[in-house]
């Protein structure tokens, strides 16, 4: 059997940008969305967050990536067709869709509301959909997902200022659940103050969590106190001030994904403190036994979050009028912006204005 091309392997005819080498730089491309099936919602893409992973993807950096790819999993829009089966999304709907498409539905994970960890979970772009062909993300025209694993949002959040809690919000927002970091009064660090960290504060804050940001720019500190509502900072990179805070930390979220020390870290902890890593380093880091053992600390991983507790962060989110901190951009500014990402040249979301400024 030939293997049909992207513009011909679907029904509808679809329009965005892809990558289509380890360059990663990304240009117009034609493809194909399914029809929409009686369990599918499909929609118009309004605004797309790019993500660091987006730019990783796109270089083939984790080297799993098949070209042409098409990123984007901060995707929000407007319903404009719904399957005969769908029960919670009508014509009209504001939605959107985060890092997966699919999942088995079947083990105790999907079971459990945690789809993000079913070992066939179906991400959003670049992955092998239920049918063999290949997914394609929001840097396009048209989405189409099963009803399941799109998020409904609500009236009061922006769309573009929204989008990127479907990917960097959630990915925040599980672990200080999960790990028991939101009670009133506890005391949590969250180290970067990038596209994760910065909605990180904002949502511990919201929890009632006292704050401390640390990093290795002491630039950053009058924007993480002041405009982002942190309790303090801490220059990672200064030992008098890392020695003073040492175990005042109940945890810690770290969003950093370049190679970075972990024992100053684990210092700041109190006791059983939890060390959360959300950030992926390429290059495996360095721990030493003796600094969990003696505070019986932790150090722990999370990956974005399921379906449910998806929804419950936007609906949090919109309740406590959480929102990213954006620079909105036109679809052909997407190369000049993966530049400047790579740089650090972004406060603190670049979105791409998909509706107004894609064009075949």
């Amino acid at each position: 059997m030939v293997s049909k091309s992207p513009e011909s392997e679907h029904p509808k005819p679809a329009f965005g940008w892809a990558a289509r080498d380890q360059s990663g730089l990304l240009s117009p491309f034609k493809f194909s969305r399914r029809e929409t099936a009686e369990n599918d919602v499909a929609f118009k893409v309004l605004y797309c967050g790019i993500c660091h992973s987006d730019l990783h993807m796109a270089k083939s950096e984790w080297g799993v990536t098949q070209y042409p790819l098409i990123p984007g999993h901060e995707i929000v829009g407007i319903v404009t067709e719904v399957g005969s089966k769908v029960e919670k999304f009508k014509v009209g709907d504001r939605v959107g869709v985060g890092c997966m498409v699919g999942s088995c539905r079947s083990c105790d994970s999907c079971h459990s509301n945690l789809e993000n960890y079913c070992p066939k979970m179906i991400l959003t772009y670049g992955a092998k959909n239920y049918d063999g062909t290949i997914t394609y993300g929001g840097y396009s025209d048209i989405m189409v997902a099963d009803e399941h694993f799109i998020v409904r949002i609500p009236d009061n959040l922006s769309l573009d200022v929204g989008a990127p809690l479907l990917c960097a919000g959630i990915t925040v927002y599980s672990p200080l659940r999960y790990f028991g970091l939101d009670k009133p009064g506890m005391h949590v660090g969250v180290v970067g103050l990038g596209g994760l960290g910065h909605v990180a504060v904002k949502f511990a804050k919201a929890m009632g969590v006292k704050v401390t940001v640390i990093s290795t720019s002491p630039n950053k500190k009058q924007e993480a106190v002041e405009n982002l509502g942190a309790d303090s900072f801490l220059v990672s990179r200064d030992q008098d001030q890392m020695q003073a805070a040492m175990g005042t930390l109940d945890g810690i979220i770290d969003t950093v994904s370049a190679v970075h020390p972990m024992p100053p870290l684990l210092a700041l902890m109190k006791s059983h403190g939890k060390l959360v890593l959300v950030g992926a380093p390429e290059k495996p880091l360095e721990l030493h036994a003796f600094a969990l053992i003696a505070g019986r600390k932790i150090v722990g991983g999370s990956c974005i979050g399921g379906m449910k507790e998806t929804q419950e962060m936007i609906d949090f989110a919109a309740k406590h009028n959480i929102t990213a901190d954006v620079e909105v951009i036109p679809m052909d500014y997407v190369n000049t912006a993966m530049e400047r990402m790579l740089k650090g040249d972004v406060r603190y979301r670049f979105v791409i204005d998909v509706a107004k400024t894609l064009h075949p």
